[in-house]
């Protein structure tokens, strides 16, 4: 029975294993683009920081506003995501099994991942900018 069962729900199985490794490629991808984004614009904001931080600004609160900004777009764009998600659940249902279209927990496991890629994607442009010398950041064009 249980190979009746397999054999039956082959074709599915293969659908769901190629949309997760294209959901897994799609993540890396938007963990690169978060990242190189948050980096230029850390980059090109380079004197604007070394000004802050001349004029007294800790680092600490350098990487509070860099990060903010950074986490805030992110933000936005997980919510908007799961609307859309929530909203394409019909298209999916028949894609899934033993689990309902809109599983509240995969819901919360996909935009807590997506919440710590975008932290992580933002938190390292934010420390190395951080660390810049505010002399050298005021001198370099």
């Amino acid at each position: 029975m249980q190979q009746v069962m397999a054999e039956s729900t082959a074709r599915q199985s293969f659908n769901m294993l190629l949309l997760t490794v294209f959901a897994g490629v799609a993540v890396f991808l938007a963990a690169i683009g978060i990242y190189g984004l948050l980096s230029y614009t850390v980059q090109q904001r380079l004197q604007e920081i070394g000004i802050r931080m001349a004029l007294g600004a800790g680092r600490g609160q350098m990487l509070a506003l860099i990060l903010g900004q950074g986490l805030r777009l992110a933000g936005i764009g997980i919510v908007l995501g799961l609307a859309a998600a929530f909203g394409l659940t019909r298209v999916l249902s028949s894609f899934l099994f033993g689990i309902k279209a809109s599983d509240p927990l995969t819901f919360a496991v996909v935009a807590g991942v997506l919440a710590l890629v975008a932290f992580l994607a933002a938190f390292v442009p934010a420390q190395r900018a951080t660390r810049v010398d505010p002399i050298m950041a005021l001198r370099n064009e």
